[in-house]
């Protein structure tokens, strides 16, 4: 059922609407238990998953959905899984929220920060309920939010690109000109330079999160001006097919997607989610879930690399593999400073690194970013 058939469908079944899950179970009923009560039943917890894109996008949607997978996994008989996918519309988001609570569903993870006004107001109608709110901060009584330290992983593959490049230009395809893509963007930049102070990045926004004619669009003019390796920050396999096919080198994001393009693919930019909703799940279960709001990278298990292409040099991998291992004991930053802005203004001293709240709301590039003003047609 796509997401307009659903709309039309709860309009006429209004509450008594159930969604199939994803196992056989018989539906559990709306239990009423205090936020700080053990959830103690003999039927399975009921979760719920609403997901901005398909399931088959092979980026940010199915790097959740894998991570559900992996909680029913880890918890077999113990939870009872389901799906709303292609959730974009704020309105939309809101009649599928509120029916998933309807529903009986106990913990619901909204997975896109799109999905965060909606998700805080239905949150109020049901406190019993528990709710996760994913790439945005703050919590409520019965919300908490988690995100990922994506930054991490994009230093590592700046690393690399510094490394493997020979015309010392990177293009980058973004999404849309937002703190959390400018941040990832700056991050890598960082890497980049600090292995290859000559090399740049190159940056064309698309305006969207997944059009692969315009990510290809925007990959060849990339190369036109002289990137022989890509990145993104888009959903689509589109990038590594296009640099697959033009024997040059790119990087996938979300998931890995070195499938799409194996020669080209050095490593992807990956969200790994199970862990966090295993764990979230089993707090509930157990009575001990509080509202927090998580910011985790590699160390905790949220976000990484996925394996490196043989053909990185060996001496490359070490490289990053023990700026990786920095980063997870703490003692490294993406951003350690000193760091400049692309204007050479110094916004980060030496032995001091962007804070939290500064990366939230990082509305400037740093040194040796150059952002291409032409607009890319579909």
């Amino acid at each position: 059922m796509d997401r307009r058939q659903f709309i039309k469908y709860i309009s006429l079944a209004g509450a008594g609407f159930s969604f199939t899950a994803c196992d056989s179970t018989a539906p559990q009923k709306n239990m009423t238990l205090p936020v700080t009560s053990p959830v103690v039943a003999k039927e399975p917890l009921k979760v719920a998953f609403v997901y901005t894109g398909s399931v088959d996008d092979s980026g940010w949607t199915y790097a959740h959905d894998l991570g559900r997978r992996e909680m029913e996994a880890s918890l077999p008989g113990k939870v009872r899984s389901t799906f709303v996918e292609n959730v974009s519309d704020r309105l939309d988001a809101e009649r599928i929220i509120r029916q998933l609570a309807l529903d009986g569903n106990k913990l619901i993870f909204a997975t896109s920060f799109r999905h965060r006004s909606t998700t805080l107001k239905v949150a109020k109608e049901f406190p019993n309920i528990f709710f996760e709110q994913c790439s945005s901060y703050g919590h409520t009584a019965n919300v908490g939010t988690y995100m990922g330290r994506f930054e991490e992983p994009r230093y590592l593959t700046g690393a690399i690109a510094g490394k493997m490049t020979k015309s010392n230009i990177i293009g980058f395809i973004g999404a849309y000109p937002l703190p959390e893509i400018i941040r990832e963007i700056s991050a890598f930049t960082q890497g980049l330079r600090s292995f290859n102070s000559k090399a740049k990045v190159k940056v064309i926004w698309i305006q969207s999160w997944s059009n692969p004619a315009k990510e290809t669009k925007a990959a060849q003019i990339l190369v036109n001006l002289g990137a022989d390796i890509l990145a993104q920050h888009t959903n689509s396999t589109a990038v590594v097919q296009f640099a697959e096919e033009k024997g040059i080198f790119a990087f996938g994001c979300n998931t890995d997607m070195s499938q799409f393009g194996p020669k080209a693919h050095l490593t992807s930019v990956i969200g790994k989610w199970g862990k966090f909703y295993t764990d979230t799940a089993l707090a509930v279960m157990n009575g001990l879930w509080k509202p927090k709001s998580v910011w985790y990278g590699i160390g905790q298990g949220m976000v990484d690399i996925s394996p490196l292409n043989p053909i990185i040099p060996q001496d490359v991998q070490a490289l990053v593999m023990t700026k990786r291992d920095e980063f997870i004991k703490g003692i490294a930053h993406p951003f350690d400073g000193p760091v400049k802005d692309q204007k050479g203004v110094l916004r980060i001293p030496k032995g001091k690194v962007l804070k939290d709240k500064e990366q939230m709301a990082m509305n400037w590039y740093v040194e040796g970013i150059e952002v291409e003003t032409m607009k890319v047609k579909s």
